[in-house]
């Protein structure tokens, strides 16, 4: 005698939670950092590089731990590759900064402390929205960005199986 329209709202049973669920390890997690920038080379051929830590138990990823080293041209060539290949929507990386470029300037321009941590605090808001999205999770070029020590960029485009 009940009618079909009238949602169900009856409770689930649900099991109690112990300490070993509620401190154990996460069940999925993904975990990148991007710190310690260093700023290489002189003159026109300086840049800034910084380190990208990854931490997973996804088994999608081959490492579940890895640490790689890259410049902000190489977020960019992520960005573009996801762009171009896959169907995501991909974030905005923070500004090129092209008047901190200029030359006679009176700061360290690009190389200031101040922006080198805002630029890497954007960095690591960009992976971390790319990398947290399941499409994205099967990239290859995501994979080379995170776990390989140098990127191929004559790489052939595809998922990851």
């Amino acid at each position: 005698m009940s009618d079909p329209t009238v949602a169900d709202t009856r409770r689930l049973n649900s099991k109690p939670q112990d300490l070993t669920d509620a401190y154990g390890p996460p069940s999925n997690f993904l975990e990148i950092d991007v710190y310690d920038p260093q700023t290489v080379g002189v003159g026109r051929n300086r840049f800034t590089t910084y380190e990208v830590r990854m931490r997973t138990n996804l088994p999608i990823f081959k490492l579940k731990d890895s640490i790689v080293r890259r410049r902000y041209s190489d977020f960019e060539w992520l960005k573009n590759e996801l762009e171009r290949d896959s169907k995501i929507v991909v974030p905005p990386l923070p500004g090129k900064a092209l008047k901190r470029q200029l030359p006679f300037r009176g700061d360290e321009g690009i190389f200031e402390e101040a922006f080198i941590e805002e630029r890497r605090v954007g960095l690591e808001q960009f992976i971390n929205r790319i990398a947290g999205h399941p499409l994205a999770q099967n990239e290859r070029c995501l994979h080379m960005f995170l776990q390989d020590e140098s990127l191929d960029r004559n790489y052939i485009p595809g998922k990851i199986q």
